[in-house]
């Protein structure tokens, strides 16, 4: 599996975009964070984040400041 296809917990996702795991579960309920997917059915399911689709996600939030 490449690196960008790579699978992340709730904590590495957090780690990588330097927030608390919290704040992820908290977006994923508010369906505002990156795109995750669940593995398995139910409450019990795992949460994993795609490497890649968080690197479009935090693209696509990427405001220019422009020039002076």
């Amino acid at each position: 599996m490449s690196d960008d296809m790579r699978l992340l917990t709730s904590k590495e996702a957090a780690d990588y975009l330097n927030l608390k795991p919290k704040t992820l579960a908290e977006w994923r309920l508010a369906k505002t964070g990156p795109p995750y997917v669940k593995l398995g059915d139910g409450r019990n399911a795992r949460v994993m984040y795609v490497r890649a689709e968080i690197v479009a996600w935090l693209r696509e939030r990427r405001v220019d400041g422009g020039s002076p």
